[in-house]
This record gives structure tokens, sequence and C-alpha cells, in this order.
């Protein structure tokens, strides 16, 4: 993809870039990376510099983008999980526009090859978002929630602020909660045996039965609840961002894997992305800085 021919392809809630007639079917051991939090615009903020710039960003994306077309062999995807620009929709407008071109030139530069899917983060419709700010999403990135099939894999991308404040767009959180369970349903009808979920805010970051934080994790009361549902819905593994730490743990076998971020760091490791590999039985992941980046996997 060239940088003037930014292509959307997260429509309908499907990703167009997978044949899932193709792709349903195990066919063998594969890969994809996983980052988030590539956040333009994040890291003069927390260095309090006197001008809102993302210079820092763009290296650091330029980077990845520079690793992960030199995998060999390819990885099947490229995921974004969330916050893909720091400035807010509305009530940022002009700043997020900019971070928004500067988002589409650089990552348009990922191989035709390899698929960049994004994840809608709470930074890409706000904290609380509104039916302007995920209509500006969707008009911008896509849909905020979609299935596709790969390597016989399912996967499920989702939009984790109808879980952390759906309070002005209850209709759209509803429609998001029965689409996940009509794929569930559709999962388990179809024989899918494994399916594995993106978001961008983790359930918790260490363990299931960490006190609520207001700002990292998503609430307890509604933590177990949908936890339950993914595990009876089949779900392998869920994959998120948001903290920029790595954290995770397992809820009844499940894997709940947190990547920090492309972006600014609020810890001790640096920027980089997840290598995940997709075998057989079972999913290997390890996190390297954008640096560290095997070319062979």
């Amino acid at each position: 993809m060239e940088a003037e021919s930014w292509k959307i392809y997260s429509r309908n809630n499907q990703f167009e870039c997978f044949d899932e007639s193709k792709e349903k079917n195990w066919s063998g051991p594969f890969f994809f990376v996983q980052g988030a939090d590539i956040q333009f615009g994040m890291i003069s903020k927390l260095e309090k510099q006197e001008q809102i710039n993302w210079e820092a960003e763009k290296k650091l994306a330029e980077a990845i983008v520079k690793k992960v077309n030199a995998m060999r062999p390819r990885p099947r995807f490229f995921i974004i999980c969330g916050d893909l620009c720091d400035a807010f929709p509305v009530t940022e407008q002009k700043i997020r526009d900019a971070q928004v071109a500067d988002f589409k030139r650089i990552f348009s530069k990922v191989d035709k090859e390899v698929p960049l899917v994004c994840v809608c983060g709470n930074h890409d419709i706000g904290n609380t978002p509104t039916h302007e700010t995920v209509q500006q999403y969707r008009t911008t990135f896509g849909d905020d929630y979609f299935s596709f099939y790969c390597g016989g894999i399912l996967f499920l991308v989702i939009n984790s602020q109808y879980y952390f404040d759906p309070s002005q767009v209850l209709d759209l959180a509803d429609e998001h909660n029965k689409w996940i369970e009509k794929k569930f349903e559709e999962a388990k009808k179809n024989g899918v045996k494994r399916l594995v979920i993106f978001q961008h805010i983790p359930w918790f970051i260490n363990s299931v039965d960490e006190k609520e934080d207001p700002i990292f994790t998503l609430k307890p009361e509604v933590r177990r609840k949908w936890l339950d549902k993914f595990k009876e819905g089949g779900v392998e593994a869920i994959f998120c961002g948001h903290r920029h730490m790595n954290g995770g743990g397992e809820y009844r076998g499940m894997k709940i894997v947190v990547t920090t971020a492309i972006g600014a760091q609020l810890g001790n490791d640096k920027s980089g992305a997840r290598i995940v590999k997709m075998l057989e039985n079972k999913i290997d992941h390890k996190y390297y800085a954008i640096d560290d980046l095997p070319l062979k996997n």
C-alpha cells in the first residue's frame, strides 16, 4: 500500500483481506505481529514539551514498519491494538486530523502482503464514546468491531470502550454485544475449535481478582461476566494493549496478554511489538523491542 492509497478493509463486520473459504481450515503453523498504542503525540505530553508533536512516534512507526516488511516468512498480519493517535476526536479535532494523516502515511507503507489490522482504543473514540466519535472512527479506519478467519483460527476484533463507558452509546454497545454472542453461536455450530480476541483495554493486568483500576482495566462487575462468556464461547486467548507496560495472566485457561506500546512507555519496557505464533495445539508469544524484532520467524 502506498501512502496516498490508504484503504479501509473492515466493513460489514468483516475484514476483507482474508478469504473465509480459504482460511477456515488449519493449514499449519503461522505467526502474526501484535502491537499497540503507537499513540502519535503522547511522548511529547509525557516529556512536557512546550508544543505537542509526534516526531518521536513517527520515528518509532517508521522503524517498526521497516522491521515488519523485512520479516521472512511474512507475518500473516500486523495488528495494532488501539490508540492509533493521542488527540481525541471532536475536542482535539485539528490535532487529531494531523496525527491521523501521519499515521496513515506511515502505516500505509506496510507491505501489501501483510494486512494491517486496526483496533479501536479509548483515544480513538473518547473515554465516553458518542455516536459522533464512533462514526468518525468508522469513516476514518473502518468498523470498530469485526471478525476474520486466518489459518483456521477465528479472530474477533472487539471494542472495549463499550465495556468501559457505554453510557452515551447504549444502542451501539448492545449491537456489539449481540454480535459477539452471535459469532460464538456460529462458531459452535460450524465446529470452530479455536478463537482469539483482540481489544484495547485489558480485563485485568495480572489477575482476575485484582482491584479496579479506573484508568487501565475494565470494571470487575463486567470483567467476570464477559470473561465467562468468552470462555464458554471457546476463546483461547485475548490480546490487549492500553497499559503501556507488558502484563497478563490466565483465567479459566484463557490467556490474557497485555502488550506494551509501540510508542510511549509508562514502565521499564522498550517500544516494540509481540511475535505471536499459532501452533497446532498452543499459542507461543514473545515481546521484543523494535530493534530486537527477529526477521526470521
